[in-house]
């Protein structure tokens, strides 16, 4: 893994079930991302890139093959330090945003921090931050139900850049907003992308796609293509 490689996925496969009911979600992935890049990972219903993005989140492990994220193999860690990787170096955005609904969007953004051990006033002040650079640093006391569909998504996008972590992993991130809402979020992406963020998103939209820097396309659990823009 050289010095400049954030992530790097080598003979991955994952196989669900076993025997007659064996089924294939990944077929041997080799697959590298730098640091400081913005992937799109593209691919119809049930090509893969799901179960592509389980892994890459340390959500799941490869039934063979090596992932190392970061300079650090975690195919073969227990679920207890997988946790403590997805806490430190992941930062997730979600299609359904995943916020508690009856928390304000401040002790939302806290979350991470709060399992991260983080005291109280650290985590007020890096969550204040984080919310400042989405622009909602005025609805730090406003609940996730008081807000539009892109707020939330915001709001969720503060929450995984609170612990500054090496990945930004966003799953369908602008799945249940309208056109305009979704070019914003995408906006806020590039953004974050320019001042050196690692951002995968996995996607089933080609424009969305086409807005990455790279489009990496997975068919039946393949590589099918990598394309640099």
């Amino acid at each position: 893994m050289s010095s400049a490689e954030l992530i790097r996925l080598d003979g991955v496969t994952k196989t669900y079930d076993s025997g007659a009911l064996a089924v294939t979600a990944l077929a041997g992935v080799d697959l590298a991302i730098e640091k400081g890049q913005m992937v799109a990972i593209i691919g119809p219903s049930g090509s893969g890139k799901s179960t592509l993005m389980h892994i890459l989140g340390c959500l799941d492990a490869p039934s063979t093959g090596a992932y190392e994220l970061d300079g650090q193999d975690v195919s073969a860690l227990s679920s207890f330090a997988l946790a403590g990787i997805r806490n430190r170096k992941i930062g997730f955005v979600f299609q359904t945003f995943n916020l508690l609904p009856k928390a304000s969007l401040l002790r939302n953004v806290e979350l991470p921090m709060l399992y991260a051990g983080l005291g109280s006033d650290e985590r007020r002040e890096r969550a204040q931050t984080a919310l400042d650079r989405v622009g909602l640093g005025e609805r730090v006391k406003h609940r996730p139900g008081e807000l539009s569909g892109g707020q939330r998504q915001r709001a969720a996008i503060a929450r995984a850049l609170v612990m500054s972590p090496s990945l930004i992993l966003a799953d369908e991130p602008t799945g249940n907003l309208d056109s305009k809402t979704g070019a914003e979020i995408l906006g806020i992406f590039r953004e974050m992308n320019a001042r050196g963020e690692t951002i995968v998103i996995v996607t089933h939209d080609p424009a969305i796609a086409a807005q990455c820097g790279r489009v990496v396309r997975i068919v039946d659990g393949r590589i099918e293509s990598d394309t640099v823009h």
